[in-house]
């Protein structure tokens, strides 16, 4: 049984981490949040320990690695706003812990090299949770991508990604609208996106900005193996007919030369897959992250070019 500390407990994404953690046989010893709305945690692990600040977290932390033998925290997960992930790896690894770390990893490149000279002194690891590539609809599209590139090497597929995801008002005046904190819509949802696409397609040739404003991202990427027109939103308004139909505040579509991909289902346990796989050694690390950080790093920074070249049909709802 390993000893878990979690970052940003109180966050959407932590009781998948927590459920994890407990699927995977281990304890979580202590967990920090500055809301302290976190009584999901009875769920769980009642015993917890748990902070409102950091700063007696840290020292939590610190005190179970020097003076209690076999209880010091192996890993820290981290589900803390964006922007703060860097700082909490670091904080994780100078804890001589592991990192378990949600995506996006970083919001900018150059994080990456630091991140990874951090990793060399203390001999601990930066894992990042890209639960897509453990997606069996993934793998089995990776497969098949890889085999027609066997045949052909010059083969290059046109995929369309369509995600929206409505947000409330709440969202834009959270952290999560604002771009300095979140990356902006691109990073926030999209990022897993791009890892997921330059995983099965390979790296990228070209990045283009089509729009790029508080509620919707859509571009166009050129990558080894396909060429990609992208849309992405957190806007009901942006929902097609059909969805809105049947009352869904959800719509994800890939197509791959025009043919539906489906892979709607199978999410519910790839974060205790992920964690699994981390478990063992298996974990991605620092070097897997970096081509979608990249891209959402260079999106964020295009001029963008309006409605000019190959760009995703939704464009022309905006």
């Amino acid at each position: 049984m390993k000893n878990f500390a979690l970052i940003g407990v109180g966050g959407y994404i932590a009781p998948r981490h927590m459920k994890a953690i407990k699927d995977t046989g281990n304890n979580l010893v202590a967990a920090v949040d500055k809301n302290d709305s976190v009584g999901i945690m009875d769920s769980y692990f009642p015993q917890t320990n748990f902070f409102t600040e950091f700063e007696r977290f840290d020292r939590h932390v610190e005190k179970l690695r020097r003076e209690n033998a076999g209880k010091e925290v192996s890993y820290v997960s981290i589900c803390s706003p964006n922007y703060l992930h860097d700082a909490h790896i670091r904080f994780a690894l100078r804890t001589d812990a592991d990192a378990i770390c949600e995506k996006p990893l970083v919001l900018n490149p150059w994080n990456i090299d630091a991140l990874q000279e951090i990793e060399r002194e203390s001999g601990k690891k930066v894992n990042t949770i890209l639960q897509l590539r453990l997606h069996q609809s993934i793998v089995n599209l990776k497969k098949k991508v890889t085999e027609q590139i066997k045949k052909d090497s010059s083969t290059v597929f046109d995929v369309d990604l369509t995600y929206l995801t409505s947000r409330g008002r709440w969202y834009h005046i959270s952290w999560k609208g604002d771009e300095g904190k979140s990356g902006g819509v691109a990073t926030n949802i999209g990022v897993h996106f791009f890892d997921m696409l330059t995983y099965v397609f390979g790296a990228v040739q070209k990045n283009i900005c089509h729009i790029r404003s508080n509620d919707v991202a859509a571009g166009y990427l050129e990558l080894k193996h396909a060429r990609i027109r992208w849309f992405l939103s957190v806007n009901s308004e942006y929902l097609p007919e059909v969805a809105k139909e049947n009352n869904q505040t959800t719509y994800r579509s890939i197509t791959v030369d025009g043919e539906a991909f489906e892979f709607s289902g199978g999410f519910t346990d790839l974060h205790t897959r992920s964690y699994e796989e981390i478990l063992k050694g298996h974990g991605f690390g620092l070097d897997s992250v970096r081509n979608c950080i990249q891209i959402v790093h260079d999106f964020r920074n295009l001029e963008p070019s309006g409605l000019i070249g190959d760009y995703h049909p939704f464009c022309q709802t905006v």
